[in-house]
């Protein structure tokens, strides 16, 4: 079995610079050994209190059972304002539920089968520019151009308002500026006082939002494109208790984020899943051989998938390694009791996937690429919060039918007609706010059978 890359715990307290530093560079690296074989472990980070937990039921009561005591840390939300604003993801209470309700139509299981035709088309496109290349490919950068396909279209029915190259890169500069944590965080610094980072990444959001607020107009202008898609739903949504509708900034923060979240996460879990077949040719032959039997020649639709279900092991084995965001960060508004701690007002608990997804007491050989981790049998026996790559309990990913369809469409896709071997050296998980290959997956993709 391959042992993929993950990051080498810290062998002592890092103190609050200690702490920064890592955190900066990457927010794996700040997981104690610990973490891995404990349910839950605490400290404090100069005047902090914080909780880690990486246990089913500290999940279930965080999520689901007190859900309303774990509102979304200030940190966290420091680093997402500048871009989404009080968007879906970030806001609360009445101002995310009235939110939910109005986009959760477009994510329907009927709406998201409807959408697979476009999702088989950019499955092509991606095949088809792979088996042009004559050199080794830069699998991050294919991914990321396939999904932002998709969700253009799914979310905006076209990408002619987008320079994919320029957005893309106005993503990475966010993540590596205003998605960072500052030391005015660590020192209880008012979160009404700017970050540096915040300064060095207004460029990026003026970009982003440039191009988004160019579509919205046009939308405006020139009315509905045929099928319903995500912007007419933002368009038509009314609060049914107080007639609210979504203004501009509503409407431009909502596109923001589900435009980001709904490409980058996929595109990283498929780039993963690619390199963890990359090394291991046994596991990737029964992959290729499944797929080949499923689609032939052609590129996979929606149908196809109940025939590919290894594939599914594949992409869920992927996001246990490297779940598209590895921690979350969570509020406490009073007193609780999570395993044998008493949790405190003001404390902070972390939502520690990562460990838990390689938890020594939780899985068999966790370190290792075993699909047959998600085998059908092992799936039953399982907890359900113990696997929660798209979070959980109300607030759970509304898109997450609507991810795993169009990544296994595109993976079923590209294995039924390449092998893929390891053109450079296995990349570092680096989490900044999603979990993200550095430098990046250098593949050499074959044709098979040649």
């Amino acid at each position: 079995m391959y042992i993929p890359p993950t990051v080498e715990p810290p062998a002592r307290p890092l103190g609050v610079f200690g702490s920064l530093r890592a955190a900066r560079r990457n927010s794996l690296s700040v997981i104690p050994q610990i973490a891995y074989t404990q349910e839950i472990v605490s400290g404090t980070t100069g005047p902090g209190r914080w909780h880690m937990v990486q246990g089913p039921e500290g999940m279930r009561r965080v999520f689901l059972d007190n859900v309303g005591n774990y509102p979304k840390s200030e940190v966290m939300i420091r680093m997402l304002r500048p871009a989404v604003g009080r968007s879906l993801f970030t806001s609360e209470g009445d101002e995310w539920r009235w939110q939910r309700r109005a986009i959760a139509p477009v994510f329907t299981a009927r709406n998201v089968k409807a959408l697979a035709p476009m999702m088989t088309k950019t499955a092509e496109r991606a095949a088809q520019r792979i088996g042009e290349s004559a050199h080794p490919v830069e699998i991050v950068r294919e991914m990321l151009s396939a999904t932002f396909d998709v969700i253009c279209e799914v979310a905006l029915s076209g990408r002619e308002h987008f320079d994919a190259e320029a957005y893309g890169e106005a993503i990475t500069r966010y993540f590596l500026t205003v998605g960072r944590a500052s030391l005015l965080d660590f020192l209880d610094v008012p979160y009404w006082v700017p970050r540096p980072g915040e300064i060095l990444g207004r460029g990026a959001v003026r970009t982003m939002h440039r191009m988004v607020a160019e579509a919205i107009e046009a939308r405006r202008r020139n009315g509905p494109r045929g099928d319903s898609d995500l912007l007419d739903y933002m368009l038509a949504a009314e609060d049914p208790n107080t007639g609210r509708r979504m203004d501009e900034t509503d409407l431009l923060h909502n596109m923001q984020f589900f435009i980001v979240a709904g490409h980058e996460t996929t595109a990283l879990s498929l780039a993963w899943a690619l390199h963890l077949l990359s090394h291991d040719q046994e596991v990737q032959t029964r992959a290729n051989v499944e797929a080949r039997a499923a689609v032939g020649d052609r590129p996979a639709g929606a149908d196809d998938l109940a025939n590919a279900p290894f594939i599914e092991q594949v992409l869920e084995e992927s996001m246990r390694l490297y779940p598209p965001v590895g921690l979350l960060a969570r509020n406490v508004l009073a007193p609780d009791e999570l395993y044998d701690r008493t949790i405190q007002p003001n404390d902070t608990v972390f939502l520690n996937m990562y460990a838990m997804h390689r938890h020594q007491l939780l899985w068999d050989r966790p370190e290792a690429f075993n699909p047959d981790h998600f085998a059908p049998e092992a799936k039953k026996a399982r907890d359900r919060y113990q696997y929660l790559p798209f979070g959980a309990g109300p607030r759970v990913c509304v898109g997450a039918n609507f991810a795993m369809m169009q990544a296994q469409i595109i993976l079923t896709t590209l294995l039924a007609r390449f092998n893929f071997t390891p053109a450079g050296p296995p990349p570092t998980p680096v989490m900044h706010m999603t979990i993200r290959p550095e430098p990046g997956v250098r593949l050499r993709a074959q044709l098979q059978g040649v």
